[in-house]
């Protein structure tokens, strides 16, 4: 790409930026959002910092082969955000995209028309194929890549730097120039309104918030008892599972779900669905209950609408769950959902200190959902 034309698209403008944009840079760059995940921007961000970029930064990065645009409003040319390319690799075409936006212009759309609008010009231009990286905690920048038209990769281990100058795991989400248009379908959907429920139970995206419930809730013996390992959970795990569960879900690993009960709010479990093969359509799900709340059918309704969403909006073909032998409970909730027993599997599970443990699998038919 050579030159820096002005581009309009999808409701945006890309353009040069200005030495008037240096408060709206400010305000941008400053912003907590920002400071905690583009770790490249300066803390503070001062006004000096913005000048440079404008000045200086910007420039470099369109002689170094890259691209440095402000996102203004086609209206009032007022700046909402940057976006560009970086790492150009001419070789292969390929360069990395990223950006960046104002607080007051967030929720818009802006981030996506910006990215969309950015990579079509690039695509015009010879660029074959773009990397968007996104830290594993910042699923509002994965939702954006999505919608853009960017699908999920992988992990890159230890890709990003903190400002410490430690390490820390990426997020890959590319887009080929042939690639179709619009945004990315997701393996696992958000559920429809947020929520699934029955009017007694309820099933919500479990989130942050929620991590010293679950961990209450799966470090009981009896819910140890009946995992692979039986080891019991540190809160530093439930903590990082309850913070990346929302990225876990739009990378199609892993729905994690909270039970409640529809009346008081409160919770009485947890669930979760993953695809055990995604060639084939086949998912998995798994579930537990606080025992306070066991006994009244609550984890049958659970499971019953798990199992409805799964063949449902998501469109897998045959669900799985996969028990130890001695969990009667667990065998009951699943046949009265329409589970049948298919297969005891000895010795597939790992135990404790070496030992092996057998695993019980029931399936499920989307024809046989009671």
């Amino acid at each position: 790409m050579t030159g820096q034309p002005v581009v309009e698209a999808h409701g945006v403008r890309l353009r040069p930026f200005r030495a008037d944009d240096v408060a709206d840079v400010v305000d941008g760059c400053s912003d907590p959002l920002s400071q905690r995940f583009v770790s490249s921007m300066p803390t503070p961000y001062t006004e000096v910092d913005a000048r440079w970029w404008i000045e200086a930064g910007a420039p470099a990065t369109w002689a170094g082969g890259g691209a440095a645009y402000a996102i203004a409003d086609p209206a009032t040319d007022r700046l909402l955000g940057g976006v560009g390319l970086s790492n150009p690799v001419p070789g292969r075409s390929q360069a990395e995209i990223g950006y960046w936006v104002r607080p007051s212009a967030r929720g818009r759309g802006v981030a996506t028309a910006a990215t969309r609008a950015l990579g079509e010009h690039a695509f015009a231009n010879g660029t074959r194929r773009l990397e968007l990286l996104t830290e594993l905690e910042n699923a509002a920048s994965q939702r954006v890549a999505l919608a853009a038209g960017y699908r999920y990769e992988g992990l890159r281990r230890s890709a990003g730097q903190h400002r410490d100058g430690g390490r820390h795991d990426l997020l890959a989400w590319v887009r080929l120039a042939e690639d179709p248009p619009g945004p990315v379908a997701r393996l696992l959907p958000d559920l429809p309104g947020g929520v699934l429920t029955d009017q007694v139970v309820a099933l919500r995206p479990a989130g942050p918030d929620d991590a010293e419930w679950m961990y209450r809730l799966h470090s009981r013996p009896e819910v140890v008892a009946n995992q692979a390992p039986p080891v019991p959970p540190t809160r530093e795990a439930f903590e990082r599972r309850c913070r990346l569960a929302e990225s876990g879900w739009l990378t199609g690993d892993l729905a994690r779900l909270l039970i409640t009960d529809v009346a008081t709010g409160e919770p009485a479990g947890s669930c979760g669905l993953s695809y055990s093969d995604v060639r084939s359509g086949e998912g998995s799900i798994g579930y537990a209950l606080l025992p306070e709340w066991r006994g009244r059918g609550y984890a049958t309704r659970a499971v019953r609408l798990l199992a409805g969403w799964a063949f449902g909006p998501v469109g897998m073909a045959r669900l799985t769950a996969g028990t130890v032998p001695e969990n009667t409970a667990s065998h009951r909730v699943l046949e009265r959902v329409g589970f049948e027993r298919e297969a005891l599997q000895r010795g597939r599970l790992p135990g404790l200190a070496g030992t092996r443990l057998d695993d019980l699998t029931f399936a499920l038919l989307p024809d046989g959902l009671r």
